[in-house]
């Protein structure tokens, strides 16, 4: 368990598993996506905008739930979630579907690299002269 401070109020917390955020804000959090989640059920196709309005969460939280996958817009070419990358319009998450492609394959090439620049592994033991 390591302590940090809580990335939302600056609380210092006990953070297991990478958590970032403390229990109070994980359940504020909580809270707000279900109020987002419930009027997009029954409003599919509402704007940031509206959503904010009529359910208190910040235009803020509602673009971090987007980032954070939980939710999706609806149509293909909004202007609100752009890939973090190339700047294609995306529904959801921080980058595009090619984007996300072109990083995986970067990363497992760099892994490569890194796994072959080691080298040979050299075995070594020891003599008993007893």
């Amino acid at each position: 368990m390591n302590l940090i401070n809580c990335k939302e109020c600056g609380r210092m917390f006990g953070s297991q598993n990478g958590e970032l955020y403390c229990s109070k804000c994980r359940v504020d959090d909580n809270a707000d996506f279900k109020k987002v989640r419930e009027y997009l059920y029954d409003n599919p196709g509402a704007t940031v905008q509206e959503v904010a309005e009529e359910t208190g969460v910040s235009e803020t939280l509602i673009i971090k739930f987007l980032k954070q996958e939980r939710i999706e817009i609806i149509e293909d070419g909004n202007a609100i979630l752009l890939c973090e990358r190339c700047g294609k319009s995306i529904r959801s998450g921080r980058y595009c579907e090619v984007c996300k492609a072109e990083i995986k394959k970067e990363l497992a090439q760099a892994a490569k690299s890194l796994h072959e620049s080691k080298g040979p592994k050299v075995k070594y033991h020891s003599h008993n002269n007893k």
